[in-house]
């Protein structure tokens, strides 16, 4: 879910943090991709609307080792160079649904009935790996998660893992511009978000992004706007974790000895194996397109990059 109605908001307050850009335009960039969010969505799309769950000769579900694949190709033909994140915090939509009573949310995510298990995510970083992925300090992050921004990721950009049948601009948004028109600290940003309602503590009925966002100016910080808000009108949870919430978000639990790696030369014979012969992958498509990922790789040079460690975010569920 991320920040409730966080888009919008930021749409009519903030445009000009706001950009619609090309897919190719972040040919040459270092992305940071939302892994755990990225293979939830792979598993959802398929199977729902009738279609068939992808599975290998032996039953076990494989769609999210398509879908990373395809992705990933398709970004590195566009000479973008992805970073995949694993963030723990990534698999609680449902249940975040039912403690908050969302009931659309219930309703949306149960007929899914998805989870991201340990399996799913070594799967992926195995195949990653084969694929030469590094970890390295990026442009931005994509993720359709509007708290990377309260987390403090200085671009986030959407849509850049849709598939191209879509045809949606990809949306980046900038920190540092987003506070600058809306007129906020970066505290005072990380108390609208909790105000708007995020994933880590309840929202205040009737209180959504523009009555947060005016009751920030009006007040300048969640203590304020507690000790003054109308009671009767607006009905505070009991026991509200703000406080707790927002530590989360002021002090992620991030990973701070970062070894430096190199971007490598895909493993054709690792990626045929792992791919063909484990999770019966099309042999000739998966071929074609381990050739295209060699390519893309000696067209460019290997580099040694070290990550933002500042704001590469391991959330913790709380």
């Amino acid at each position: 879910m991320g920040i409730k109605g966080l888009t919008k908001l930021l749409s009519d307050n903030a445009p000009n943090a706001i950009k619609e850009q090309r897919f190719e335009n972040y040919s040459g960039r270092k992305i940071a991709i939302d892994a755990s969010m990225s293979i939830y969505q792979f598993l959802v799309v398929v199977g729902r609307n009738g279609m068939e769950t992808l599975t290998n000769e032996t039953g076990e579900v494989t769609s999210h080792l398509q879908g990373m694949f395809n992705r990933t190709i398709r970004l590195l033909e566009a000479g973008i160079m992805p970073v995949n994140l694993k963030r723990e915090d990534a698999i609680r939509d449902l249940t975040v649904a039912i403690e908050v009573g969302d009931k659309e949310g219930i309703r949306k995510f149960s007929k899914r009935t998805v989870k991201v298990t340990k399996r799913h995510n070594e799967d992926c970083i195995r195949l990653l790996r084969l694929m030469g992925i590094p970890v390295i300090e990026v442009y931005a992050v994509a993720s359709e998660d509007m708290d990377s921004l309260t987390f403090g990721a200085p671009r986030l950009v959407r849509h850049l893992m849709d598939p191209s049948s879509r045809k949606i601009p990809v949306m980046e948004f900038e920190v540092s511009k987003i506070l600058e028109e809306l007129k906020l600290s970066m505290d005072q940003f990380i108390d609208l978000c909790i105000l708007s309602g995020c994933d880590y503590c309840n929202s205040i009925k009737g209180i959504g992004g523009q009555t947060a966002l005016k009751l920030i100016h009006r007040h300048g910080c969640m203590e304020n706007i507690l000790q003054n808000i109308n009671k009767e009108r607006y009905h505070l949870p009991e026991d509200w974790p703000y406080e707790k919430a927002r530590q989360l978000f002021r002090e992620p639990n991030v990973s701070l000895e970062i070894p430096e790696l190199m971007w490598t030369a895909p493993d054709e014979e690792g990626l045929v194996n792992f791919l063909v012969n484990e999770n019966s992958f099309n042999n000739k498509r998966a071929i074609e397109k381990i050739k295209v990922a060699k390519i893309k790789f000696s067209q460019g040079r290997s580099v040694i990059y070290r990550i933002a460690a500042s704001w590469l975010v391991l959330a913790n569920a709380m």
